[in-house]
Parts: C-alpha cells; sequence; structure tokens
C-alpha cells in the first residue's frame, strides 16, 4: 500500500525555490510511503508515533552533535534540569566527532567524585556499545532512580587502556553559585557553575556583598561551567563592560537568529578588576562571557583552553509534549571569533597541578597573581599550541 502525497502549486520566487519545493515533496511522499510500508507488512504491530519519533531522532542525528528530538520524558528532564535539580550521575555530555563526549562533570556530583574528566569519550554504558547511540538514548541510560548504579567505560586521552567507572546516580542539585568569598585580603571570588534564570541577578547581589566587604577586585571561577542561558550570559557580562560594548553577535539562517548584544547598563562593577578562571569543562554560555572579557580588554583569562561550543541551540516544543533542540545559530566573540571546536585560549595558560587537592590551587593563585601584578612564573605565562 502507498500513500499518494497531493502537492498544491505555490508561486516561488526563483526557479531555485521552486526546484527545492518538489525535491522537499518528492523525498515527504518516500517518507510517507515508508512509513505506510512498516504499517502494513512488518511483521508485528508497529505504534505510528513511534515510527515519527524515531524518523525525527534519525534526522537530528545528521546534523551536529548538539541538535536532538526530545520525547516527552526527554523534554521533561530537560525543564527539570533548568530548575536546578534532576535525577542522574551529574555530566554534561554532548557528541563530538561522532562519538559520545563528556563537555564537563558537574562538581560535587557522583560522576565528579567518581573521576569521570572533561573530554572523556564515554564508548559503553552498562556494557552497551554507544556507538550509533543517540544522544537522547545515552540520556535515558545514564539518568536513573537515586541509589542506583551506572557503569561507564570512557577512553581517555594520554591513558592507554579504556577506563571502567561505576557512577552511583543521585538527585543532583544544581546551584548556579557555588561558592563566594574574599581571598588575599581585598579579593572577591565568585564560583558560578551554570547559568541559570536566576544567575545574573544572584551574581549581582553576591557581588555587591563582597564589595560591601572590601572588594577591590573579583576573580569569576567558570571552570566546569558547561554554560547554560545565552541571556544570561548576556546579561552578566553586561554587570562589566561599558554601554554600547558588544559582548556577542549570533549568525543563522532563520528571522531573528541573526543579533547582535550590547551591554546597555552602566554599573558600578565596570572599575573592578577582573580575572576570569577557565578549564576545559567551561563551554558555550561561559566561554561568551569569557570571549567578552577578553575581547573588550575588561580582564585577564587564566587557566587552559575552553571546551570549544560555539553554537547556540532553541527549544521548540510540540503540541504532544515532545520538542526539538535545534541548533539555530552561531556565536561570535566581539573578534569575530567561533569557537566552535577551538575553544578560548587564556591569557595565562596554567595546567592544575596533579594530584589535586581542595587545599592546592594553582590556578587560583596565578589568578591572584595576576591581580596582583606579580610575575608568573615562565612555565606557566604562555599559551598552549593548538
Amino acid at each position: 500500500m502507498f500513500v499518494q502525497v497531493s502537492v498544491v502549486a505555490v508561486s516561488a520566487e526563483d526557479a531555485d525555490t521552486s526546484r527545492e519545493a518538489a525535491e522537499l515533496f518528492e523525498h515527504i511522499q518516500i517518507f510517507a510511503n515508508s512509513i505506510a510500508l512498516i504499517k502494513a507488512d512488518y511483521v508485528e504491530p508497529v505504534d505510528t508515533k513511534e515510527l515519527v519519533y524515531g524518523a525525527i531522532k534519525g534526522m537530528t542525528d545528521t546534523l551536529d552533535g548538539y541538535s536532538q528530538f526530545l520525547n516527552p520524558k526527554s523534554y521533561e528532564d530537560l525543564t527539570e534540569m533548568a530548575k536546578g535539580e534532576f535525577a542522574g550521575v551529574g555530566i554534561e555530555i554532548g557528541i563530538r566527532d561522532n562519538i559520545l563526549t563528556v563537555i564537563t562533570p558537574i562538581e560535587d556530583t557522583p560522576a565528579f567524585e567518581a573521576g569521570v574528566a572533561t573530554g572523556d569519550k564515554i564508548v559503553e554504558v552498562d556494557g552497551e556499545t554507544t556507538r550509533d547511540m543517540t544522544l537522547d538514548d545515552a540520556v535515558l541510560k545514564l539518568r536513573g532512580e537515586p541509589g542506583t548504579k551506572v557503569e561507564i567505560t570512557v577512553v581517555r586521552e594520554d591513558v592507554d587502556e579504556p577506563l571502567k567507572i561505576e557512577i552511583v546516580r543521585a538527585v543532583i542539585k544544581l546551584k548556579s553559585i557555588k561558592e563566594a568569598k574574599m581571598i588575599d585580603g581585598d579579593i572577591g571570588y565568585i564560583k558560578v557553575t551554570q547559568f541559570q534564570k536566576r544567575t545574573s541577578a544572584d551574581l549581582k547581589r553576591t557581588l555587591e556583598e563582597l564589595m560591601q566587604k572590601g572588594a577591590k577586585s573579583l576573580i569569576l571561577d567558570l571552570r566546569n561551567n558547561s554554560g547554560g542561558l545565552l541571556e544570561v550570559a548576556v546579561e552578566t557580562a553586561d554587570y562589566f563592560l561599558e554601554p554600547g560594548t558588544m559582548i556577542v553577535y549570533t549568525e543563522g539562517r532563520a528571522p531573528g537568529t541573526c543579533v547582535e548584544f550590547k551591554a546597555k547598563r552602566n554599573m558600578e562593577f565596570t572599575d573592578l578588576d577582573m580575572v576570569v578562571l577557565v578549564n576545559k569543562g567551561s563551554a558555550s554560555a561561559s566561554e561568551i562571557l569569557a570571549g567578552a572579557i577578553r575581547d573588550n580588554d575588561r580582564g585577564r583569562i587564566v587557566g587552559i583552553t575552553t571546551f570549544g561550543k560555539g553554537s547556540v541551540q532553541t527549544v521548540i516544543p510540540f503540541g504532544d509534549g515532545s520538542a526539538l533542540k535545534l541548533t539555530t545559530a552561531a556565536y561570535f566573540t566581539p573578534s569575530g571569533t567561533n569557537l566552535m571546536d577551538k575553544g578560548i585560549e587564556p591569557d595565562i595558560y596554567i595546567e592544575r597541578e596533579k594530584p589535586i587537592e581542595k587545599t592546592n590551587d594553582n590556578q587560583l593563585e596565578g589568578a591572584i597573581d595576576a591581580l596582583r601584578g606579580r610575575k608568573i612564573p615562565k612555565n606557566q605565562d604562555q599559551k598552549k599550541a593548538i
């Protein structure tokens, strides 16, 4: 049984548009015929919705590693995560070079404590290969009831053999601002772990409190900050830049995706000396903020090269509770740099010493030295060649 798709002719601006429309409807007819054949002749009954869901997943798999189709449960999970709490292991993942890759482990979560690292290639989940596994399916396998275990096998750079890591799932509570304190006398320190809806307002209030305690400069720690909301990163950058200063701009094909974001407010924080701490787990919105600070000579970037995620995703919900998370634009720092797969190189390159101890943070010490105008050791005051 075949389904014939009727096409109503519409006027086109030119021959190319008309030809593209004809090709589109020709392919839609193949798609419709395939569904009809499967429904009629497949050995077992098949739910039409599952066929359509599977087809959309297949379409997004042909795109980049960040676009994905979200069934109603996955979309609900994404909404919960945006609220700051969900059940899982505590990692941000994406597809890089067609391999399931850890963008960053979220600090103080089971995955972080188990030793999962940024850049780890997840090749198995509970013994099942992740080859050809969609991002959506991987998330479903990694999430689960608190207290249950999941084992992942990862391939790590500079490690000869794959590593098996067992993680006990838990309720992950995301605090946008993890820590705020005074250090080394008059330096304010704020660690931001993710850009959520209230992050910019919380940061403003926190910084005002530190200034009341005598803060004359600021270390903004964005290490292992996997990003979040673009508009919140822009709002945060706005606190530190003069009005009219370019923060970031985006370019896409859809109407409204080519946008320039410039500073609008005249905040008192423009007088603070700044250092931004970054590492390989700093991605997306945190790279936007770091790029705005660097390109506008507003402060120095200390740490190692960031992850390199230079695209913007838009979530479009559908009537049945599902949604499409689609890459709709690329973003560029004020200097015109797109960071995809390159990341931001720090002004002062400092690798974290190993073994890493909470009481010995040489990157933070380097940030303090940069603010104090102290000389950075030669083997650290250099950018890493890529």
